[in-house]
């Protein structure tokens, strides 16, 4: 498992506000705070959130 793939997330705007869903999103990519940065697998389930929440997050890798 050492040469799984995985995608840097950094999220870059608060979650204040926002849908219940979108923030449930940033909590099962594992983000808390904001400017906070979490590696995660780049499996489709986490593809699918990156791609949900993509306008409150940087992701790069």
């Amino acid at each position: 498992m050492s040469n799984a793939k995985t995608v840097k997330v950094t999220l870059v705007k608060s979650l204040i506000g926002r849908l219940e869903s979108h923030k449930a999103c940033a909590r099962g990519l594992g983000l808390k705070k904001m400017n906070q940065t979490v590696e995660v697998l780049d499996t489709p389930e986490n593809r699918g959130m990156i791609n949900k929440i993509s306008y409150l997050l940087k992701s790069e890798g």
